[in-house]
This record gives structure tokens, sequence and C-alpha cells, in this order.
């Protein structure tokens, strides 16, 4: 991570999201970053869709449904998790409209998800930072 991004964040305001922006500039274009930006949304759509078997049911869930089963805290928490997969996707420079796309997904987990019983196995089911995941995956192969 280069020094103009880790200050990134030590600023407040305008001056913090201007760096944030010079950096996206720098490396959206850079095949490398990109490599890692994908490594770390696979390992975040992993873990919040897929990381633990439930041998009975021949099923894998994540840290999103057993965060659903807690009401309303369980469901923002895992929307703030998803919604870091977003943010880089929008760092290595994918379009609005895939941002818009991806939002959408999260918007689907977290408004039926809350939904109590049913929004617990709607989460199981739906998977949308798989989806996402895949999304940016498929973005990354058409652009060169």
């Amino acid at each position: 991570m280069d020094a103009t991004f880790a200050r990134a964040g030590s600023g407040t305001g305008r001056r913090g999201l201007h760096a944030l922006r010079r950096w996206r500039e720098a490396n959206r274009n850079d095949p490398a970053q990109r490599a890692a930006t994908l490594r770390r949304v696979d390992r975040l759509a992993w873990l919040l869709d897929g990381a633990f078997a439930i041998p009975a049911l021949n099923r894998r869930i994540g840290l999103d449904a057993i965060l659903g089963a807690i009401p309303v805290a369980g469901d923002a928490i895992g929307a703030a998790l998803a919604g870091w997969i977003v943010v880089e996707a929008w760092r290595i420079g994918a379009p609005p409209r895939l941002l818009a796309r991806m939002l959408a997904n999260i918007a689907i987990d977290t408004g039926l998800g809350a939904v109590p019983i049913a929004g617990d196995i709607f989460d199981v089911v739906w998977a949308s930072n798989r989806r996402n995941a895949a999304l940016l995956r498929d973005w990354l192969a058409t652009v060169p």
C-alpha cells in the first residue's frame, strides 16, 4: 500500500477524501492492485457467505447468515461488511452501473434478511456477497 493511501484516513473531511481519490486514479489500472483486491473480495465473500459447513443440510453458511439471527444489529453489521466489497470495487475503478448493481444486491439481502425467520432462511440462500464478487470478477475479465 502506498503512502498516499495510508495518509488518506488520517486527514479529516475533504483532505482525506482527495487523497483517496488520488490514490484511486493512480492505481486503478494496476494489474497487481486489481489481483490483490480480487483476492481480498473473494476472501470476504467466502467469510460472509460460505465459511461454515452444515453437514446435516449439506449446505454452507457464512457470517452474514449468523449475524442475521441477531435482530436489527446483525443485519446492519452484515450490510456494513458487505459494503466493504463495494468500496474495494470503487477503489479499482468499477463503473457506477456495476457499483449500483452491487448495492442493489446488498439492499435486497439486508431488506429481505430483516424479516424474522424467513429472512434468516433468505440470508442462507441469497449469498449477495458471492454474487458481488462474481460481478467484480466478470467486470475485471472485460477490462484491458
